[in-house]
């Protein structure tokens, strides 16, 4: 396990000060604001520990209000709105400097036989052991470009392998320009059989990449003087028990950008082709 993953998964648990009331922190690094997957993963962890054990969360919608300040720890204030026979339903806010900077409702339900199909088959991609690294694929954009090289080379929680164009690959080459944004992802460690925190990590991953498919349906690209984004609302749907130190294909699309805003939809396949997961987020694309 890496530095980067030790750390992701302190900053998961949660010091609760109060009776539904939980404070978590950010890693010390360098950055403007809080990395959003890191707060919607807070956030469902501050509701998981309110809802009996026998029912998982099954779909989340988020809202992104201000940027979060990562030089100082985010209070999660949670709401009991219901505790059914089936389900039980979960608000939670998230708050710095006395203002709301993020705010989640989340449903969980018991295990129910039911119904079941899947409209779609997994992608026929290559597998993520033959594609290189996301490091790797960095290094053969910019070689040793002084840039970039303390970014790219730094230990990061999530093990990214990219089947589709990097959007600074699409900006340098306009014919990989494409909608479809398509990248296996797993944590690189054995992790506990705990089914929450498999989806928690999965929340955190889900926003590494979705306003990626939107900059890579444009040929543009992060770091460029003249784009800024950020991530606007977030949903989320599970479908089914999965492991996130597995591989898991995340497969992107954008069908939608215009008004300085973009939407993008993900699914994520376990590797045997079940789908898993659902996302769907609209995101903020300014271009100067």
């Amino acid at each position: 396990m890496n530095s980067a993953l030790k750390e992701l998964l302190d900053l998961l648990d949660l010091e609760q000060i109060e009776l539904d009331i939980f404070r978590g922190r950010s890693p010390e690094e360098r950055i403007q604001r809080v990395f959003g997957g890191q707060v919607a993963a807070q956030a469902l962890v501050a509701a998981g520990r309110t809802v009996p054990a026998d029912r998982m969360v099954h779909s989340l919608h988020a809202y992104f209000i201000r940027p979060g300040d990562p030089a100082v720890p985010i209070v999660y204030n949670v709401e009991r709105v219901r505790d059914g026979r089936s389900f039980t339903t979960r608000r939670v806010v998230a708050i710095q400097h006395g203002k709301a900077i993020f705010t989640m409702s989340a449903s969980f339900h018991i295990d129910e036989p039911g119904v079941a199909h899947q409209a779609r088959p997994m992608p026929d991609v290559p597998g993520p052991e033959s594609l290189p690294t996301f490091q790797q694929r960095m290094f053969d954009t910019f070689g040793d470009d002084a840039a970039w090289r303390e970014w790219t080379a730094k230990p990061r929680p999530v093990d990214f392998r990219y089947v589709s164009a990097l959007p600074w690959e699409a900006q340098r080459d306009p014919s990989l320009i494409s909608t479809e944004n398509n990248a296996w992802f797993r944590y690189d460690a054995e992790l506990p059989d705990d089914p929450l925190l498999h989806v928690v990590l999965a929340a955190y991953a889900s926003d590494f990449t979705l306003v990626d498919t939107v900059l890579l349906a444009h040929g543009l690209a992060w770091g460029s003087a003249n784009i800024s984004g950020a991530s606007l609302d977030h949903a989320m749907w599970f479908h089914r028990p999965f492991r996130a130190d597995e591989w898991m294909l995340y497969a992107q699309e954008s069908p939608w950008s215009g008004g300085a805003r973009g939407l993008a939809r993900g699914e994520m396949y376990t590797a045997s082709g079940q789908l898993a997961v659902s996302v769907v987020q609209e995101c903020l694309i300014r271009v100067s």
